[in-house]
């Protein structure tokens, strides 16, 4: 295909990246030099205030766009990759939703995983959590069509950590005047869905597309920002040590791009959880997992490659985060429950 229909394909990912490129302009901060010397200069604090303050704006912007039509939705369906902070984004826009007189209640997909032994696996024998099969597909869709009908469910509880549901549930309704919000890998998978017209759904993508470069010539991976964020969490809130999350990223990829990336254009926004100084406080407590890592591990070379990118930072302390951010979702300590 030509350029031109590739970029007519992905038209609102475009629209994003030049959105964040903006943003870069606004914050002063195009590449990881500059950041470092503002970073340097202990001016860290305004450009974390600034770069917080665009997300908040973008939020409410999606609120009211959701709220001008909100005779008709029914259902705010909100998917990404993994690690894209998908979580705490629908957490601010039901936040953003309510300072507009809409109520809406937060359903996540993430508790209709089916048990770890249970979990479908890929072509390399990895548990494939990214596969729709992961998710209990028949026991959501049921609790979809009731809670649009009215009536009450009794929404699992999945633990991470043990990889299975507990044994408690939470009782769930919608009434007449309140918005289903949906986050998950698959929201905008159209067998999410299916049964709700269309007139009825709002879609939102969410994705970090990671504004910085190195240099003129080199860009950051929006894959390298994701995998230090999920290193991270992972290490502290799933039970999963550096090396199985290392491991098994590449799966996650090949997996998103089975299940999530082909839905992306689908969406009636989008919206950028990159923040331009988060690699700055991924720095140094990402830094002593990667280097717990041995020259005789597999993924020796990839945590050596992750640690020498992380120098090209000035460390920037976990506390400078506002407990809102979406970045708490990844490195602890946010105002909201998960």
């Amino acid at each position: 295909f030509t350029v031109n229909s590739h970029i007519g394909k992905t038209r609102k990912l475009f629209q994003i990246y030049q959105e964040s490129k903006n943003w870069g302009k606004i914050l002063g901060v195009s590449d990881v030099g500059r950041l470092d010397q503002i970073i340097a200069k202990g001016g860290i604090s305004e450009i974390i205030k600034v770069a917080e303050s665009l997300h908040e704006k973008k939020i409410a912007r999606i609120a009211d766009t959701i709220t001008a039509r909100k005779e008709d939705l029914r259902l705010v369906l909100i998917a990404g990759p993994s690690a894209s902070g998908k979580t705490t984004f629908s957490k601010r826009l039901s936040t953003q939703l309510q300072v507009n007189g809409i109520r809406p209640l937060a359903l996540s997909m993430d508790n209709y995983f089916v048990d770890r032994q249970s979990c479908p696996r890929d072509g390399s024998g990895e548990l494939d959590f990214e596969a729709l099969g992961a998710i209990d597909l028949d026991l959501f869709n049921r609790h979809l069509a009731d809670l649009l009908e009215g009536r009450e469910v009794a929404v699992p509880k999945f633990n991470f950590e043990i990889g299975r549901r507990e044994s408690e549930h939470h009782n769930l309704w919608l009434e007449d005047d309140q918005i289903l919000v949906v986050e998950g890998i698959h929201a905008l998978n159209p067998k999410i869905s299916a049964a709700v017209p269309e007139r009825n759904k709002f879609r939102i993508y969410v994705s970090a597309l990671t504004q910085l470069t190195i240099n003129d010539h080199s860009r950051i991976s929006t894959t390298d920002t994701r995998i230090l964020r999920r290193l991270v969490r992972d290490n502290s809130f799933r039970n999963y040590d550096t090396a199985q999350t290392l491991k098994r990223f590449p799966s996650v990829i090949r997996g998103e791009r089975r299940n999530t990336f082909p839905f992306q254009e689908s969406a009636d926004v989008m919206f950028n959880s990159a923040l331009v100084y988060e690699l700055a406080v991924l720095k140094d407590l990402a830094l002593p997992l990667l280097e717990m890592i041995t020259a005789d591990d597999e993924t020796y070379t990839e945590a050596r490659r992750l640690l020498m990118f992380l120098m090209l930072f000035q460390p920037v302390a976990a506390d400078e985060v506002p407990p809102t951010s979406i970045l708490r979702e990844f490195i602890g300590g946010s105002s909201f429950r998960y």
